[in-house]
C-alpha cells in the first residue's frame, strides 16, 4: 500500500494590479507600489494552510521592455518583502510570450500566457494542488477567464477603475472592492 499524499490547496494571485499598483509594465523597485491588504490577505490565507502562488503575464519582456533578468531581481526583492512579514510566496510563475512580441522566441500565444491556464495547471502538478479547493484573484477578465478553464473553483475578480460593473458579469466568478473582501472565501481545511 502506497501513501498518497494529501492534495493541497493555493491562493493564485495575479502580480499587477492585485499584489501591486498596475502601472502598465512594472519593472523596477521605484515602480512597484503594494496595493492595500495584500499582506493582510495573504498572511491570513498562510494561516489558513494556503500556498501561494503568484501567476502573471510578462509581456513586457517579449516587447522588449525590460528583460527576464528585470523580472527575476524585481521579484526577488518582491518575495523578500513578503519574506520580512513571514508570508512566504510558494513560487512565482510568470509567462514572457506575447503575440505582438517583438523578439521572436516570445512572439507566439503560448499555454501559459493567460487566459490560457497553463500556470495554474503547471503549478497544480507541481505542488499537488486541488483546483476545488483553490482560489485564483485576479483583476483582468483573462485572470479570471484562466482560473475557470483551469477548474478553479473559486475566482475573484479584484475590481478596478478600468472596469464597469457590466463588463464584469462573468460566471463563476466573486467581486470585490477591497482585497481584505478575500478573506472570507478563505476556508478551513
Amino acid at each position: 500500500m502506497t501513501n498518497k499524499i494529501a492534495a493541497r490547496k493555493a491562493l493564485f494571485l495575479d502580480r499587477d494590479g492585485v499584489i501591486n499598483e498596475d502601472l502598465g509594465y512594472v519593472h523596477n523597485r521605484k515602480d512597484f507600489i503594494f496595493n492595500d491588504g495584500i499582506f493582510e490577505l495573504t498572511s491570513h490565507a498562510i494561516e489558513k494552510n494556503y500556498l501561494i502562488i503568484v501567476i502573471t503575464n510578462q509581456a513586457g519582456i517579449g516587447k522588449g521592455f525590460y528583460s527576464e533578468k528585470d523580472f527575476f531581481k524585481l521579484n526577488e526583492w518582491m518575495i523578500d518583502q513578503f519574506s520580512k512579514k513571514n508570508i512566504e510566496i510558494t513560487k512565482v510563475y510568470f509567462s514572457p510570450y506575447h503575440p505582438n512580441s517583438i523578439i521572436g522566441k516570445y512572439k507566439k500565444d503560448h499555454i501559459s500566457r493567460k487566459p490560457n491556464p497553463g500556470m495554474i495547471l503547471e503549478a497544480k502538478e507541481e505542488f499537488n494542488i486541488s483546483l476545488n479547493d483553490s482560489i485564483l484573484i485576479g483583476d483582468k477578465v483573462s485572470d479570471i477567464e484562466a482560473g475557470i478553464t483551469a477548474s478553479v473553483k473559486t475566482n475573484i475578480f479584484l475590481v478596478n477603475k478600468n472596469y464597469s460593473y457590466d463588463q464584469l458579469k462573468l460566471n463563476s466568478c466573486h467581486l470585490i472592492n477591497k482585497l481584505v473582501e478575500a478573506k472570507k472565501f478563505l476556508q478551513d481545511k
